[in-house]
């Protein structure tokens, strides 16, 4: 008889925690290899977790709903016949495997299990975790830390400089207890002399406001993927001091060019070509002439990405919004490109994407002109440092200038707005950027074959 544990996968980059939305397995229920198990949610996608072999289920280490952190065990998995206990019933685990509380009670990982099972105790009791990102300067913030330190009115700034003792510079519920303990201890002191400079409080987080719902007002409550949109976008704009830039380009060349291959492009392929393609393919060639967009910050380190990764936002039909991303967008042709965008697209819309496929972007494109927006202000999609919204095509009277001298003519145009974090990307990185993408678009080859 062989037990296995079944633990909580790596659903990709800056991902650290799942949350188990249901269990597909019961205990002592047998399992094949590659069975699902059970579902998981991260904030970035919903998945499947498989049964590494044949075997039977033995014991549930969490139940639904529960948190819980990558690389945690989440379930015992006893790989031959015949350990079922009777009528359904979890047998015991071998004794052999059993490892007394006291001696388990320092590790990290069990320190990480309590962090859960008390944050799950605070969740039921409706003290609420908000203020504070899950994660901040590349480090990742547990449920718990961030509830201790917006009831404490610990603030983003005190936690970044608080060095953790837990994996990975982890900040664990010890280090900001002994942080307060200190604190305290410092107040104390400095307000004993009655000639003491007297320390200045410290503002607390801020809090959203209080909104009553009135007579004939309908409440919607925000579904789970809402939730983490708009706790990733409030992080975002607390990390990143955002600037827009814009930019008006004449794509009268794209559209005529569009126009004139689409039939038989959709024909010979099977597929439509639509603005998207285009776009990236201007963005990635002016990635590769300033690569310092295509970067992430580190505390006071600037990671220069090798790979040129595309996200492209996609709004789903629910109203929420995914972002796909193309990798090595660098490698495919405008064919390849329109492929991979067309998939990305179709598969989102469908909740189809696997995790690998929302995760790892260097860059972001948004195209608010699908809604007929002529320009926007996006919020970067951190941890990268820029996003460029693209605008709706519209007929604009424009001068023309001709050997023959100016002259009025009807133009296709359209609005570039490039945000960008200005940590790291100055005014005039930033600017150039998107005038180069809008250069590339203009001086597209309209007699190019696809």
């Amino acid at each position: 008889m062989a037990q296995i544990e079944l633990v909580m996968p790596k659903m990709g980059e800056s991902v650290a925690e799942a949350t188990i939305i249901k269990w597909l397995v019961e205990e002592g229920q047998k399992m094949e290899a590659e069975e699902s198990v059970l579902e998981i949610a991260t904030d970035k996608v919903d998945s499947e977790v498989p049964a590494p072999a044949d075997g039977v289920l033995i014991k549930k280490m969490f139940g639904e709903n529960d948190v819980v952190e990558v690389g945690q065990v989440i379930a015992l998995i006893e790989t031959e016949q015949g350990t079922a206990a009777p009528n359904g019933a979890a047998p015991e685990p071998p004794k052999s495997e059993e490892k007394p509380q006291a001696e388990t009670a320092q590790s990290q990982d069990s320190l990480i299990i309590q962090e859960s099972v008390e944050t799950a105790v605070q969740a039921v009791n409706g003290t609420a975790t908000d203020g504070i990102p899950r994660e901040s300067n590349g480090r990742f913030y547990s449920p718990l830390v961030r509830s201790i330190a917006q009831t404490e009115g610990i603030s983003l700034s005190e936690l970044d400089a608080l060095a953790g003792s837990g994996r990975e510079g982890r900040v664990t519920k010890a280090d900001i207890l002994q942080y307060l303990d200190n604190r305290s201890t410092n107040v104390a002191a400095a307000a004993a002399p009655t000639t003491a400079k007297q320390p200045v409080p410290k503002p607390s987080p801020v809090k959203p406001m209080e909104v009553s719902a009135g007579a004939g007002d309908e409440i919607i409550e925000m579904d789970r993927m809402r939730k983490l949109i708009a706790d990733h976008m409030v992080m975002s704009k607390q990390v990143a001091p955002h600037v827009t830039s814009f930019v008006e380009v004449d794509v009268t060349k794209i559209v005529e060019w569009r126009n004139r291959v689409k039939a038989d492009f959709q024909k010979r392929e099977g597929e439509k070509i639509t603005f998207t393609p285009i776009f990236i393919e201007a963005l990635v060639q002016a990635i590769k002439e300033f690569p310092l967009i295509n970067v992430s910050v580190n505390g006071d380190s600037i990671i220069k990405k090798r790979r040129i990764n595309i996200g492209m936002a996609a709004a789903l039909p629910s109203g929420n919004l995914i972002v796909p991303v193309i990798h090595d967008a660098d490698q495919l042709n405008l064919i390849g490109l329109t492929k991979r965008v067309n998939d990305l697209a179709a598969r989102a819309r469908k909740n189809e994407l696997k995790p690998e496929e929302i995760q790892g972007g260097t860059y972001t494109l948004t195209n608010v002109g699908t809604f007929g927006n002529l320009l926007g202000t996006p919020i970067i999609n951190q941890p990268q440092v820029a996003i460029m919204a693209a605008g709706a095509i519209v007929k604009k009277a424009a001068v023309i200038e001709t050997p023959e001298g100016d002259m009025i003519g009807i133009r296709h145009k359209m609005f570039l707005s490039h945000s960008y974090d200005h940590r790291v990307v100055d005014g005039a990185l930033g600017g150039q950027f998107v005038r180069r993408v809008a250069d590339l678009l203009e001086a597209f080859d309209s007699d190019r074959d696809i």
